[in-house]
């Protein structure tokens, strides 16, 4: 069983202790991307140079990506080879590359296609991939006694916990982590009493369905449908004297509304 934290100084850091260096990728050839960048801005549009040098900047950007995957894919296959039980947080890299001083070495992570991949490997293999919730406060819970710090900068990579013990930041979350995860798995995450606290919304430690997807979704009753047609902008809202009536002269029971008085 491992947890598994993400970050920029190190790429990982598992809950075994073990830290995986970041090989910054995109750092690597920054100066080959931004000299082929300068050759084809200098180029007229529409010319064969142009074209030639459009070709050049796609190439350092495929060096970079053909990198980083074949890292990812070596590291991804390691550990779903060697455990069980794989437990990650629900990172959202949208919102977190909204920050301009990080976003570029987010996007270098690839945290995004690591969690991809990690996701078809353990169905291949048979593991356990368990997402906990993303306000789950794994940096700044004690994996020793469960106190909870009040503040955890970014700049703070070792604290002391009021027990006495000295945590890195980083494997103190790992494990919280696979905590976490392992809770999930055997009582369905209520387990945890910080948890509800700590939360800023108050949810479950399973990961949640995007309400988005079903929002507007028409629900229906099995076996019934409505038979009176949609309200227009136009028309007026229905009374309880013509809803009585559409009922009744939609009735096929016997002893029916007759419109006949006689």
């Amino acid at each position: 069983m491992v947890g598994i934290d993400a970050g920029l100084d190190s790429l990982f850091t598992l809950s075994s202790g073990e830290k995986i260096a970041n090989p910054r990728h995109e750092r690597r050839d920054r100066a080959a991307l931004a000299r082929a960048q300068r050759n084809l801005a200098r180029k007229v549009k529409g010319s064969a140079n142009r074209a030639r040098s459009r070709v050049k900047v796609a190439r350092v950007h495929a060096r970079i990506a053909d990198r980083r995957r074949d890292h990812l894919h070596k590291l991804t296959t390691r550990l779903v080879r060697e455990n069980q039980t794989i437990v990650i947080e629900d990172l959202t890299v949208r919102n977190m590359v909204a920050n301009h001083s990080l976003a570029r070495a987010i996007s270098d992570a690839g945290w995004r296609q690591f969690r991809t991949m990690l996701g078809y490997k353990a169905d291949w293999y048979g593991r356990d991939l368990v997402v906990v919730d993303r306000w789950f406060p794994s940096s700044k819970l004690c994996s020793v006694c469960g106190a909870l710090a009040e503040h955890m900068p970014l700049t703070v990579r070792s604290w002391t916990c009021r027990c006495g013990r000295t945590h890195d930041r980083d494997v103190n979350a790992a494990r919280n982590i696979l905590a976490e995860g392992l809770s999930v798995i055997a009582c369905g995450g209520a387990v945890r009493p910080q948890r509800e606290s700590s939360s800023r919304t108050g949810r479950s430690s399973v990961k949640q369905e995007n309400p988005r997807a079903t929002k507007g979704a028409p629900s229906f009753r099995a076996g019934r449908k409505s038979s009176w047609p949609r309200r227009s902008a136009n028309r007026p809202a229905r009374t309880a004297a013509a809803v009585a009536a559409h009922r009744l002269s939609t009735s096929h029971a016997p002893g029916a509304y007759n419109a006949d008085p006689s």
